[in-house]
């Protein structure tokens, strides 16, 4: 009898422990989305990103290179670049590739 309620235990506290991994992950994802969306851009691939703004990084900022792009509805960019050091910064220009402080 005691084997059959040490196992009870056993499943149900490992089914709780999935269940908060889950939610845990289900959460990430949605502070990420929202995060996104409260800001006003929406991501882009990096290929949709105009030839003008690729230019002015090429140009102005040789040792980058995009890891994520946003736009938003003005035609605003949010380039999130990492450098060849490994670290990362944010950079926003607008569609002509006129650096923009924000």
């Amino acid at each position: 009898m005691k084997n059959l309620l040490f196992a009870a235990a056993l499943s149900l506290g490992t089914l709780t422990a999935f269940a908060q991994d889950d939610i845990d992950n289900t959460q990430s994802e949605a502070t990420e989305v929202i995060a996104t969306a409260q800001d006003g851009f929406n991501e882009i691939t990096s290929s949709d990103v105009p030839q003008a703004v690729s230019d002015a990084l090429a140009k102005d900022h040789p040792d980058v290179k995009i890891s994520k792009a946003f736009v938003n509805d003005k035609g605003q960019y949010k380039l999130e670049v990492a450098k060849e050091d490994g670290t990362t910064t944010e950079l926003y220009a607008d569609s002509e590739g006129n650096w923009i402080d924000m």
